[in-house]
């Protein structure tokens, strides 16, 4: 079975094999998610000393129950583990078992379903920053999953505004991020003490990273830029609707059983490289988990083939095609790479995907270049609706650690609360 999730062929690594990102370590393990509670289509950034709490779930093929542990680790602004000690940023057990489990209900495909909270009874956090969950065998050498999440301080006001572009060779492609920081918490060299990173749609693998301060106001860090806080504006995302194995959703040509699992055919997509912009609703990247016929979406949403086409009329001599978006966490790897079927002419890929409503986009790596490029396939534009998360790190001369002490979230069409 495929899944979208990037996942390590072997079945454990040793301790030096951890990632620091989102990353599955078993194949058995699917739809890995972490968010705000009550909310599911939120992402992992919570507040320090707060009621905001963040649940972790993912399902388990394996039939039987498996005794999984997590702990988390605190990290520097690049994801690297910090100096720090785990009892200077959590108070708690430092291994805690994973109690809450259920069984799937009604579907053909079985599996397990593990959630947990941060914080709860068993672990509470000290120190606001970039974290990491790592869930294991009670055995840290035995990795299963890792995820990200944010702890941040409101230490400071963050003013932002996404609008098109001002320079005029990216005026029709390109959206600018600017945005002021109230230096309300002391910070004597916000030049050298200051570090800020920008994502679209909670994208990482085009964030801007570590931008400093363009100049510097009374009490006010003033970034206006008018290149190096540019992102290109892309098109509203695709999507995929599985909610229902009764009724074909929009762009949904044929849900056919094939022994053991449904299988969803989407109607063949275009390339939009040169279209003029076309505005629709999405959820900016997102996915959500559901089937319409259940009560509890956690164990009754189902397992199905997702397979996508698109066509052309050549295979790419320098590079390859990769279905992507928050669903694989904008991973590029062989398990969302297209292949070419000269036969008929297209790029093809079939995907194994939980029941519910997934965003996509089409992205194009070269050989050459490991960056994703998106408007090979999609096209940008300057009116395409966009998330953007300005996060602001603080560390000076008396702290051992990188303090996250803002986060403003803006989008570039509508006011964000």
């Amino acid at each position: 079975m495929i899944s979208a999730f990037t996942y390590a062929q072997d079945d454990y690594f040793d301790s030096l094999s951890i990632r620091y990102n989102d990353y599955i370590y078993q194949s058995t393990i699917h739809t890995p998610q972490i968010h705000k509670l009550g909310n599911e289509l939120s992402y992992p950034f919570v507040e320090l000393n707060s009621n905001d709490t963040l649940v972790a779930q993912f399902d388990d093929f394996q039939d039987n129950i498996q005794d999984y542990y997590f702990t988390i680790i605190h990290c520097d602004k690049n994801w690297n583990p910090s100096l720090l000690s785990f009892n200077e940023y959590a108070e708690g057990f430092d291994d805690c078992p994973i109690k809450n489990y259920a069984f799937s209900f009604n579907t053909l495909q079985s599996y397990i379903h593990y959630s947990l909270t941060i914080p709860n009874e068993q672990l509470k956090i000290k120190l606001s920053g970039n974290y990491v969950l790592l869930i294991h065998h009670n055995d840290r050498s035995k990795p299963v999953l890792t995820l990200r999440f944010f702890v941040y301080e409101p230490l400071t006001e963050i003013t932002a505004q996404a609008h098109q572009a001002t320079l005029a060779e990216y005026r029709k492609t390109h959206q600018e991020i600017d945005f002021i920081i109230k230096n309300s918490f002391n910070c004597n060299n916000p030049f050298a003490e200051i570090s800020v990173v920008i994502s679209q749609n909670f994208r990482f693998d085009n964030a801007i990273y570590d931008l400093k301060p363009q100049f510097v106001k009374d009490d006010e860090l003033i970034y206006n830029y008018e290149q190096g806080n540019l992102f290109e504006g892309g098109s509203e995302f695709r999507w995929v609707d599985s909610k229902s194995i009764r009724f074909q959703a929009e762009r949904i040509q044929a849900i056919e059983f094939e022994r053991p699992l449904y299988h969803y055919y989407m109607y063949p997509d275009e390339k939009r490289t040169f279209k003029v912009y076309f505005q629709w609703q999405d959820i900016n990247g997102r996915f959500l988990i559901k089937n319409s016929m259940g009560r509890d979406s956690r164990i009754e949403a189902d397992y199905v083939y997702v397979h996508f086409f698109l066509p052309f009329e050549a295979p790419l001599a320098e590079g390859n095609l990769y279905v992507a978006g928050n669903f694989n966490r904008w991973q590029y790897n062989n398990l969302n790479r297209m292949s070419y079927n000269y036969e008929k002419k297209r790029y093809e890929l079939t995907l194994l995907l939980k029941q519910g409503f997934y965003d996509y986009a089409y992205a194009y790596l070269t050989d050459k270049n490991n960056k994703a490029d998106f408007g090979f396939i999609e096209g940008n534009h300057y009116e395409t609706e966009n998330d953007y998360y300005i996060f602001v790190y603080w560390k000076n001369n008396s702290t051992r650690y990188e303090r996250l002490v803002g986060v403003k979230a803006i989008n570039s069409s509508r006011q964000l609360k």
